[in-house]
């Protein structure tokens, strides 16, 4: 793998903008109490699953919480079988993509299906195939979530 195309090598060069002291290896392996061999082996993809704590470290170190999302998407055998978002979009993409949910009436009628269901508090067969289908309509509002919180947690500095 080329080093241009592993993302703790580029989240690091894109924090390198704000930390001059993040343009070395050397630099960022200090900040992080790795070796500078260590860091490489993540930069390069030597280093199959990097471990969660340092995937912790570059996340804050680099402002990069996208690393976290990525390690859940990729490494995590819990968060392997859940959507996670990995990047975020433009703050005013996700504005837009907002309205329209709100605007085209899913959420009020997914809303509208759930207390239907709720109303006697038992879920027949027939009402999990309907919460599985709302589960579903609700897939791109979890994702939008997720965009928004990856903006929330540091990459909006990067939008701009």
């Amino acid at each position: 793998m080329n080093e241009q195309e592993n993302i703790y090598f580029r989240c690091r060069k894109e924090a390198a903008k704000r930390n001059d002291k993040l343009n070395s290896r050397e630099g960022a392996a200090e900040l992080l109490g790795v070796s500078v061999s260590t860091l490489a082996n993540y930069e390069l993809g030597i280093t199959k699953v990097v471990p969660v704590d340092s995937v912790v470290m570059m996340a804050d170190l680099y402002r990069a919480p996208e690393l976290k999302a990525l390690y859940c998407a990729e490494s995590c055998p819990i968060g392997a079988d859940r959507p996670v978002c990995t990047d975020a979009g433009s703050i005013e993409r996700l504005a837009v993509r907002m309205a329209v949910m709100d605007q085209d009436g899913t959420l009020q009628e997914t809303s509208r299906k759930l207390l239907a269901i709720a109303k006697d508090g038992k879920v027949c067969e027939q009402e999990r195939a309907e919460l599985a289908e709302m589960a579903e309509s609700l897939g791109e509002l979890e994702q939008l979530i997720q965009e928004i919180r990856l903006q929330a947690e540091g990459r909006a500095d990067k939008e701009a």
